[in-house]
């Protein structure tokens, strides 16, 4: 996101679905996955409204279509930042990633909004001030950090406040499954249950789990990740939030998983694997959501490595 003089009237973003926390990893780390929204930013001349705004693909009907909007808000944000008056705008969203089901949508919003607003601005902000901005407006890094620059990323606070990101290796034997759920549960309701306070114990197991997952997730080695992805912070407390938890962990376990965990604040699921085994544990955490009276959608997924894309 090097910074241009080129102005743009037309602009698409890619910005792609996000599964955080990953177990111990608590709200410091996230993955980007083959999952998309986009959005098309098109400045408009001599417009009878400084806004409209079009939704297409899954839940397209819950989506405002006012000034309240998300990715817009975060538009506006950048041409604040710039001390620039925004251009009357016409914004179409295409969805495929799901709302309020843990797999980041506010983030590809925010992420949406700010890549976009930036290159019709002629790209003026680097990536590391449009990264500032989306985690001052998500609140934590954990989701806006991966779908702008795709990957496993990892997020530590400086002693300035600022943050350092860093790249983690994810093993290609590794895959992600996402089970998603025809129920919401809102980040809000995901933390009222977490404790205000933890045991030295627990902070000590998190550690340790977390080191460990960032070496399995290298590696590739199933019996560092199965012990990694466990978790004493939030898991313990959230999965009583989500009907027929229990039963799905022992499904895909029992079918060859390396482990299930919640992704974000949930209630969708994701399961580490490896290749050879996806399709019979995909069956098999579809299967136990069913037979616990749960419709779901099950995706066999990859590591997205681009993050959000432009085109012009």
């Amino acid at each position: 996101m090097a910074a241009s003089t080129v102005t743009l009237s037309k602009v698409t973003v890619t910005v792609p679905a996000t599964t955080a926390n990953l177990g111990p990893g608590f709200d410091c780390i996230g993955a980007a996955l083959t999952l998309y929204n986009r959005f098309q930013f098109t400045a408009l001349t001599d417009a009878a409204s400084p806004l409209t705004i079009k939704a297409t693909g899954a839940e397209a009907d819950r989506v405002g279509t006012d000034d309240r909007n998300l990715a817009y808000q975060a538009f506006l944000k950048v041409y604040q930042t710039l001390d620039k008056t925004p251009p009357a705008l016409h914004l179409a969203i295409d969805l495929q990633v799901p709302l309020a089901r843990g797999l980041g949508s506010s983030a590809t919003a925010i992420i949406g909004g700010l890549v976009g607003a930036n290159a019709l601005a002629g790209s003026p902000l680097s990536c590391e001030e449009v990264m500032q901005m989306a985690i001052e407006m998500e609140g934590h890094p954990d989701n806006v950090v991966p779908a702008l620059i795709g990957g496993c990323q990892l997020a530590a606070t400086q002693q300035n406040g600022g943050w350092t990101i860093c790249d983690i290796d994810w093993h290609e034997g590794i895959i992600p499954i996402v089970a998603i759920p025809d129920f919401e549960l809102s980040t809000a309701e995901a933390r009222r249950v977490l404790p205000t306070e933890y045991s030295r114990q627990d902070a000590i197991f998190n550690t340790a789990h977390l080191g460990l997952l960032v070496r399995a997730l290298e590696t590739g080695r199933s019996d560092w990740l199965r012990t990694a992805l466990q978790d004493k912070i939030h898991q313990p407390y959230r999965r009583s939030l989500i009907h027929g938890y229990s039963a799905v962990e022992k499904a895909v376990l029992d079918a060859g998983a390396e482990g299930l965990v919640i992704s974000g604040a949930g209630p969708t699921l994701l399961v580490l694997t490896k290749d050879d085994r996806a399709t019979e544990v995909e069956s098999a955490l579809k299967q136990a959501w069913t037979d616990a009276g749960i419709s779901v959608q099950t995706k066999v997924l990859q590591i997205d490595h681009r993050g959000a894309t432009i085109e012009g």
